[in-house]
């Protein structure tokens, strides 16, 4: 595999869409990270998602949560703004699998720059008619994994950001990272954590071993497995994104292959078979499009 990433890594140099770093990891060690610009830390967009959804993960393993826990009964402070009653429906697992039934993308970046959801993000989204019966309809919005932050925060009892540093990223080694918050200083679910690359896969690593970092076992192998197999059909074309699981995007041209996808580029694919992960990031300032087909071209669709 490493022979496929230097080859996409030479074709990036001569003709490059925006990628910023390329980094492989295979068989227990980091193999390569080429970087075309300066180490930084970099907004990782939805790549946040599948951390968020790894603390839901961690939190069902504690039994502080379910996978059928209706959201609407972890808030009855929030139960005079619901005007829909099939709103009191929606569990955990239709907002990790974006099946919610809100039917919009809520809360995506713009739109929050612009004041969509002020002030309370909660309110905003629990006072909405749904459009489709949840669990039956894929749409995409970070409304969805926002509203996993916040149940993840009320079922655990303590400030997300402390519960995320003390279970996932202190024993990863990452620190506690830079990231966005919503209105009431909750970590924003649907994006807004600024990682490094080598910290970025590292959550891949962590999925790639079944869930254990150093021998540590940080979320359960069950739910690596539940999280990176599909539970929905996306709708949309193409072999790059059919089927979506937990917050993981499942890459349906390859058997087992899964991702986390954040805008512009920046993916951690895990590679089973080939017991490798695959982390790259990329400017906002790139053609995602080509580099997505290179990165297809080159490693993807070619082992």
């Amino acid at each position: 595999m490493k022979t496929k990433v230097l080859a996409l890594i030479e074709a990036l140099e001569k003709d490059n869409p925006g990628a910023e770093a390329v980094s492989l990891y295979q068989n227990g060690e980091t193999l390569l990270t080429h970087r075309f610009v300066p180490r930084k830390e970099r907004q990782i967009y939805s790549h946040t998602k599948s951390f968020v959804a790894t603390l839901a993960g961690i939190a069902i393993d504690e039994g502080k949560l379910s996978l059928d826990q209706k959201i609407a009964e972890l808030f009855p402070e929030y139960e005079h703004v619901v005007t829909d009653r099939e709103v009191k429906n929606i569990t955990l697992e239709h907002l990790l699998t974006m099946s919610s039934g809100f039917g919009g993308s809520f809360l995506m970046g713009a739109n929050r720059r612009n004041g969509e959801g002020m002030p309370d993000y909660m309110a905003y989204m629990l006072s909405k008619p749904l459009k489709y019966r949840s669990g039956t309809k894929f749409c995409y919005s970070n409304a969805d994994t926002h509203l996993v932050s916040r149940a993840v925060e009320k079922a655990v009892g303590e400030p997300l950001q402390k519960y995320a540093y003390r279970k996932l990223f202190s024993p990863l080694g990452i620190g506690m990272p830079n990231w966005a918050t919503d209105p009431d200083g909750v970590p924003f679910g649907g994006s807004g954590l600024y990682l490094d690359i080598e910290d970025m896969m590292k959550l891949g690593i962590l999925y790639l071993n079944g869930g254990k970092w150093q021998e540590e076992q940080i979320v359960s192998s069950d739910w690596v497995k539940q999280a990176s197999s599909a539970h929905i059909s996306t709708g949309y074309g193409g072999e790059w994104s059919n089927s979506y699981g937990y917050q993981f995007w499942i890459v349906d041209s390859r058997e087992g292959v899964y991702r986390a996808d954040g805008a512009y580029g920046q993916y951690s694919i895990v590679f089973p078979e080939e017991n490798a992960v695959l982390s790259t990031q990329c400017s906002e300032y790139n053609n995602t499009e080509k580099f997505a087909l290179m990165l297809r071209e080159y490693v993807v669709d070619n082992i």
